[in-house]
Protein backbone atom coordinates (compact mmCIF):
# COMPACT_ATOMS: atom_id res chain seq x y z
CA UNK A 1 0.00 0.00 0.00
CA UNK A 2 2.75 1.88 0.74
CA UNK A 3 3.59 2.29 -3.02
CA UNK A 4 0.05 3.11 -4.43
CA UNK A 5 0.18 5.81 -1.64
CA UNK A 6 3.62 7.06 -2.69
CA UNK A 7 2.38 7.21 -6.51
CA UNK A 8 -0.48 8.98 -5.35
CA UNK A 9 1.31 11.77 -3.98
CA UNK A 10 4.08 12.15 -6.42
CA UNK A 11 0.65 13.20 -8.83
CA UNK A 12 -0.27 15.29 -6.11
CA UNK A 13 2.65 17.17 -6.16
CA UNK A 14 2.73 17.40 -10.19
CA UNK A 15 -0.66 18.43 -10.09
CA UNK A 16 0.50 21.06 -7.74
CA UNK A 17 3.29 21.89 -9.31
CA UNK A 18 1.31 22.48 -12.81
CA UNK A 19 -1.20 24.60 -10.74
CA UNK A 20 1.80 26.82 -9.19
CA UNK A 21 3.02 26.93 -12.65
CA UNK A 22 -0.65 28.65 -13.56
CA UNK A 23 0.09 30.92 -10.67
CA UNK A 24 3.28 32.29 -11.75
CA UNK A 25 2.32 32.39 -15.74
CA UNK A 26 1.61 35.54 -17.27
CA UNK A 27 0.45 34.47 -21.00
CA UNK A 28 -2.63 32.59 -21.50
CA UNK A 29 -3.18 29.55 -19.77
CA UNK A 30 -2.66 26.48 -21.91
CA UNK A 31 -6.22 24.82 -19.56
CA UNK A 32 -8.36 27.85 -20.77
CA UNK A 33 -10.75 25.28 -22.00
CA UNK A 34 -13.88 27.20 -22.44
CA UNK A 35 -15.64 29.79 -19.82
CA UNK A 36 -16.32 27.13 -17.11
CA UNK A 37 -12.51 25.52 -17.17
CA UNK A 38 -9.99 27.90 -16.98
CA UNK A 39 -6.89 27.33 -14.52
CA UNK A 40 -5.58 30.87 -15.48
CA UNK A 41 -8.55 32.23 -13.69
CA UNK A 42 -8.75 30.00 -10.92
CA UNK A 43 -4.71 30.58 -10.39
CA UNK A 44 -4.75 34.31 -10.52
CA UNK A 45 -7.78 34.86 -7.93
CA UNK A 46 -7.40 36.55 -4.60
CA UNK A 47 -8.10 32.96 -3.20
CA UNK A 48 -5.31 31.26 -4.38
CA UNK A 49 -3.07 32.68 -2.13
CA UNK A 50 -3.31 32.45 1.71
CA UNK A 51 -1.06 35.16 3.72
CA UNK A 52 1.11 35.38 0.92
CA UNK A 53 2.11 31.67 0.45
CA UNK A 54 0.26 30.21 -3.05
CA UNK A 55 -2.19 27.80 -2.56
CA UNK A 56 -0.51 25.45 -4.87
CA UNK A 57 2.86 25.78 -2.47
CA UNK A 58 0.96 24.37 0.60
CA UNK A 59 -0.71 21.63 -1.75
CA UNK A 60 2.86 20.57 -2.59
CA UNK A 61 3.98 20.77 1.03
CA UNK A 62 1.50 18.27 1.75
CA UNK A 63 1.62 16.56 -0.77
CA UNK A 64 5.39 16.09 0.06
CA UNK A 65 4.53 15.09 3.74
CA UNK A 66 1.80 12.60 2.91
CA UNK A 67 4.57 11.30 0.63
CA UNK A 68 7.15 10.90 3.25
CA UNK A 69 4.62 9.37 5.53
CA UNK A 70 3.69 6.99 3.36
CA UNK A 71 7.62 5.55 3.10
CA UNK A 72 7.46 5.00 7.10
CA UNK A 73 4.05 3.40 6.92
CA UNK A 74 2.71 6.35 9.37
CA UNK A 75 -0.67 5.76 7.84
CA UNK A 76 -2.53 6.99 10.95
CA UNK A 77 -0.95 10.07 11.09
CA UNK A 78 -1.14 10.60 7.02
CA UNK A 79 -4.87 9.65 7.49
CA UNK A 80 -5.00 12.84 9.71
CA UNK A 81 -3.11 14.97 7.27
CA UNK A 82 -5.27 13.62 4.22
CA UNK A 83 -8.27 14.33 6.04
CA UNK A 84 -7.04 17.84 6.47
CA UNK A 85 -6.20 18.39 2.13
CA UNK A 86 -9.54 17.02 1.93
CA UNK A 87 -11.16 19.77 3.59
CA UNK A 88 -9.06 21.76 2.73
CA UNK A 89 -9.83 20.30 -1.14
CA UNK A 90 -13.56 20.75 -0.98
CA UNK A 91 -13.66 24.06 1.01
CA UNK A 92 -11.29 24.82 -2.64
CA UNK A 93 -13.81 23.30 -4.78
CA UNK A 94 -16.84 25.60 -2.89
CA UNK A 95 -15.39 28.83 -3.61
CA UNK A 96 -14.47 27.52 -7.54
CA UNK A 97 -18.17 26.38 -8.11
CA UNK A 98 -20.03 29.43 -5.85
CA UNK A 99 -17.50 32.12 -5.65
CA UNK A 100 -15.38 31.92 -8.84
CA UNK A 101 -17.93 30.43 -11.06
CA UNK A 102 -14.84 28.47 -13.03
CA UNK A 103 -12.95 25.61 -12.35
CA UNK A 104 -9.06 24.60 -12.58
CA UNK A 105 -8.82 21.00 -14.06
CA UNK A 106 -5.03 20.74 -11.91
CA UNK A 107 -7.68 21.49 -8.28
CA UNK A 108 -10.22 18.83 -9.93
CA UNK A 109 -7.29 16.34 -10.23
CA UNK A 110 -6.15 17.22 -7.44
CA UNK A 111 -9.28 17.43 -5.62
CA UNK A 112 -9.46 13.47 -7.09
CA UNK A 113 -6.49 12.80 -5.72
CA UNK A 114 -6.20 13.91 -1.54
CA UNK A 115 -9.96 11.86 -2.06
CA UNK A 116 -8.85 8.38 -3.58
CA UNK A 117 -4.98 9.07 -0.93
CA UNK A 118 -7.77 9.46 2.22
CA UNK A 119 -10.72 6.50 1.19
CA UNK A 120 -7.37 4.04 0.67
CA UNK A 121 -5.91 5.60 4.10
CA UNK A 122 -9.35 4.81 5.94
CA UNK A 123 -9.81 1.43 4.59
CA UNK A 124 -6.28 0.51 5.17
CA UNK A 125 -6.17 1.78 9.02
CA UNK A 126 -9.51 0.01 9.43
CA UNK A 127 -7.76 -3.47 8.31
CA UNK A 128 -5.08 -2.40 10.50
CA UNK A 129 -7.04 -2.06 13.70
CA UNK A 130 -9.20 -5.20 13.04
CA UNK A 131 -5.98 -7.42 12.30
CA UNK A 132 -4.90 -5.70 16.17
CA UNK A 133 -8.45 -6.61 17.44
CA UNK A 134 -8.10 -10.52 16.29
CA UNK A 135 -4.92 -10.97 17.21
Amino acid sequence: MKWVLLALAILGIATSSLALREHYRTDVSPCDINERWDCGIVNHSPYAVIRGIPVAVIGIAGYLVLGILSLRRAYRLMLAGALAGLAFSLYLARIEEHVLGVWCIYCAISLGTISLITLLLIATVLVQTLRKRAA
